[in-house]
């Protein structure tokens, strides 16, 4: 099998993508970043009256249209606490911001452009128009409009106005399902002692930490031994959880300790691809086990992220129904980079900006994809196509930005 471009691997990667269609009800307090399943209505009218947006005084424009006319004054109207009678003619109720205006009145003076007198009585310093400072009723929405759309990405801004509309609760698409599963007799997990050709599993955490990041609900499926017994067993308990997408790492060759490839194909998944031509992350593998979608990352730290980063990121963004992260942008080379082969390349780098704010990129000078460190220190990669001829210091070429 020849392999396959990065560009179509995520092609077919996502044209057998199924969205999420199941919707549940969460309670505001755990729908943030959740997906609006349904259209939502205002269950009232805000604000439910004429309110004031300022303290001052709630009068009569016609009573005050000219400078140091006198009103008396005869009650007030706080927050919570609305004034029940009539404002009449030469009258005037201390009114305080979000309060109900009286009726009768039809604006309201600043309190800082008032005179109090002795005897209960204001003298006005700056001539009122009819509807100054006075939010009507039904200004923001009325009940039963349509304030937040279906198919939104809920944030703190769409959660305050849902609450607002009265609602405790919101329709919401199921998160994708994600269960990842770190093979190999060489892994131990991070805190017990790695016995003398063993490593820590690093892999899974920062996956799940991407697929976290991009909506979806993650299953830790643990590690599991080079062993096909033990391999069926993690597939099954993968499939009893109804993950959309099991993500492998590692094990997906076809080396003589590579059991994951054909442990799943003699379980029923059908084999879509499993070689890229890219650097670092050859080594993928693309799949369905009924219906659960098979990533297959590589076991290197690095390439399994960079993996994660181009295909399970825009893979859960599409079941979940998101807005990918737009990660592409451009910078200027600081040093040349040399001629590439057939495999396009993603080369950890650092950004700067030059007095004028234009973007530079600096790659670091080793690459090898088991090197985390450099990977953690790294604030993009820089794209280089397939036979890509040498870039000059000074060229402007693509970057893919790992914190956009």
């Amino acid at each position: 099998m020849s392999l396959l471009p990065v560009e179509d691997a995520l092609a077919r990667l996502l044209a057998a993508a199924q969205p999420v269609v199941e919707i549940e009800a969460v309670s505001l307090h755990e729908a943030n970043g959740r997906v609006l399943a349904d259209d939502l209505a205002a269950r009232l009218t805000q604000p439910p009256f004429d309110a004031s947006a300022m303290d001052g005084y709630a009068l009569r424009a016609e009573d005050a249209a000219e400078v140091g006319a006198t009103l008396s004054i005869i009650g007030e109207s706080a927050a919570g606490h609305g004034f029940s009678g009539r404002v009449g003619g030469g009258e005037t109720v201390r009114i305080f911001t979000g309060a109900p205006v009286p009726e009768g009145a039809d604006s309201v003076l600043l309190q800082e452009d008032a005179e109090t007198l002795a005897d209960g009585r204001i003298r006005t310093a700056f001539p009122v128009t009819s509807g100054r400072h006075i939010r009507p009723r039904g200004q923001d929405f009325a009940e039963g409009d349509t304030a937040l759309a279906a198919g939104i990405r809920l944030d703190f801004s769409h959660l305050t106005l849902a609450a607002a509309m009265n609602h405790a609760r919101v329709p919401v698409l199921r998160r994708p399902r994600v269960g990842i599963l770190a093979t190999g007799d060489e892994l131990v997990a991070p805190g017990r002692q790695p016995g003398p050709s063993q490593i820590i599993g690093s892999n899974t955490f920062g996956i799940a930490a991407l697929a976290r990041d991009n909506g979806a609900d993650v299953i830790d499926l643990g590690i599991v031994a080079d062993d096909r017994a033990a391999l069926l067993a993690a597939i099954a308990r993968a499939q009893e959880s109804r993950v959309d997408v099991l993500v492998t790492l590692g094990g997906a060759s076809v080396g003589d300790h590579d059991l994951v490839q054909s442990t799943l194909v003699s379980a029923g998944m059908e084999l879509d691809f499993w070689r890229i031509a890219m650097r670092p992350g050859k080594p993928l593998m693309v799949g369905r086990l009924g219906g659960m979608q098979v990533l297959g990352l590589p076991g290197n730290p690095v390439s399994s992220l960079v993996c994660g980063l181009l295909f399970l990121e825009p893979l859960l963004c599409r079941l979940g129904r998101i807005m990918p992260p737009k990660r592409m942008a451009t910078a200027r080379l600081r040093t040349a980079l040399p001629a590439n082969d057939k495999r396009q390349d993603y080369v950890r780098a650092r950004l700067f900006r030059e007095s004028d704010q234009t973007p530079v990129v600096e790659s670091f000078g080793k690459q090898d994809s088991s090197m985390m460190r450099i990977f953690s220190q790294s604030d993009c990669l820089i794209v280089r196509p397939p036979h890509a001829p040498m870039a000059m210091e000074g060229e402007e070429v693509p970057v893919l930005l790992l914190r956009p």
